[in-house]
Formats: C-alpha cells, structure tokens, sequence
C-alpha cells in the first residue's frame, strides 16, 4: 500500500503545472552554449538559388502567421499524441515544439506541429532548416513536404525523419507515385553524429530531374526516380509511438524540445 500511494505522489507530481513552468523556463532561458544563430539569410546561394521564402522565428511573441497550428488527434500509423496549439512556442529566435506526456483530447501525449498547406506552397526549389532534434524511445520528429493537392497525401518528401531511440541516423523518404499512379518509396539512412545535442541543417533540392538530401551541407542521398512535379507544402512535426517508432518506455524523458532555428526556400529562375 505504501508504494502505490508512493507511486501516486510521483505520479501527482510529474503531471502538475511544474512541468508547464518547467519547459517555459527552458525555452525563455535556453543554454547560451548551445544555440548559434545565423538571422539574417542570403538571398543567394552558389549554383543559382536565390531566397523565396524563409522565417527566422526572431519576432518575440510572433503569431507565425508564415504556419498554420495543428489543433488535432493524430489518426495515422497508431501514432500516440494530441497535436495541441498550447505545445508550439516562438522565443529566443527559436520555433519549439514540446512534446509532453499528460492526457487531452483522449490522449496520454500531447506534442506540436505545423504547417505551410494555407500559406505557401511552392513547385521545385531547395529547402533547409536549422534544427536540434528531440530524442527519446517513441519519439519521432519529422520535417517534410507533401502535395497541395486534397484527399491525397502522396507524393510526400520526408527531408528527414528520425526515430528517437537513434538520434544519430537520420532517413531521407520518397513516397511517389509512378506512370500508374501506384505508390513507390525510396529511402536511404545516413548515420553521423547525435543530432539531438547540437544545431544542424537538414536540407533537400528539387528539381525536375532529381532529388537530393543533404545534412550540414554534405549530400547524403540523391535520387532520379518518381520525381514529383506538382507544388507542395513544408509540414514539421513530433509523432509519438506509432508502427515504426514504436511507444515511449520507462527511459523516455518528458518534455522533449524540437528546436528550430529557421526555415528557408531558395528557387532558380529557370524553374519558376
């Protein structure tokens, strides 16, 4: 008796305001040894790109009016998470999504997501963003593009995605479409270093004939086949559990921060 009021008490304690306060303080006072920020984009870049779209997230107390707020129950892949608009903050010239375990919605994880699909779309170009990921069992965050085209989810880009129980692999998807208009997927994993300790770019360029990942500037994958040639729509998110990743366990750490520094498109003329 004594040990599950015990576990009670913990469990009171865990899911109080204090966790709320918690996260709040680590993103209004985050560590000055780990954030560098390069605020102001080029409006160039070698090879022909030149800027389209960006959001720095330096305005403080900014709406995001560049993103739409997900304010849904996840349905897909058996994923865990309440997608809440209280778990997506803009401070310290960062965009964080928190990840949290507590009950809405119907739900024992809440976490953040959004996305470009009512404010920009866009066909062909290069995409990056500076990140410092969120890891942990179950945890499962993700930067991606899908198309603007509705009641169908494919072609879908996934510029990254990593399962947090391996913060040092990171996969690069295609989901496409062929000649028939049956889905095809194209992947490959890059394993470098802990990408849940410091900033990286995770970036992708797309072009009519080919697709290329890259992470802090290196080429970790290229492809030639299924390219889509339709606009699409930049979405970042944190799952929670689902097939792949699989549920948060007893190692799992709550809240977990996906800390984004900024996201930038670049277009070449000739593909406008």
């Amino acid at each position: 008796m004594f040990i599950l009021i015990a576990m009670g008490i913990l469990y009171a304690r865990l899911n109080t305001p204090q966790e709320s306060e918690h996260v709040d303080k680590i993103i209004q006072n985050p560590s000055p040894t780990t954030i560098e920020f390069t605020k102001v984009p080029s409006q160039t870049l070698p090879n022909g790109w030149k800027l389209l779209w960006a959001d720095e997230f330096d305005d403080v107390g900014a709406t995001l009016e560049k993103w739409t707020i997900e304010d849904l129950v996840a349905q897909q892949n058996n994923e865990l998470q309440y997608y809440s608009t209280n778990n997506v903050k803009v401070a310290n010239g960062l965009l964080t999504l928190i990840a949290k375990e507590e009950s809405a919605r119907g739900r024992n994880f809440t976490s953040g997501a959004v996305h470009t699909k009512n404010t920009f779309h866009f066909l062909y170009g290069k995409v990056e963003m500076k990140a410092k990921l969120p890891k942990g069992q179950g945890i499962f965050p993700a930067f991606w593009m899908m198309t603007n085209k509705e009641k169908t989810w494919l072609p879908e880009i996934d510029i990254l995605e990593m399962l947090g129980q391996k913060p040092n692999e990171i996969w690069m998807v295609l989901h496409g479409l062929d000649e028939n208009n049956e889905k095809k997927t194209v992947s490959q994993s890059y394993i470098g270093e802990n990408y849940s300790e410091t900033f990286h770019t995770f970036g992708l360029e797309w072009t009519p004939t080919k697709l290329t990942w890259l992470i802090d500037d290196e080429i970790r994958f290229e492809t030639t086949d299924y390219i889509p040639h339709e606009e699409m729509y930049v979405y970042i998110n944190t799952a929670i559990g689902g097939n792949w990743p699989g549920s948060p366990d007893y190692t799992t750490q709550f809240p977990t921060l996906f800390e984004i520094d900024y996201v930038r498109i670049y277009q070449k003329d000739e593909v406008k």
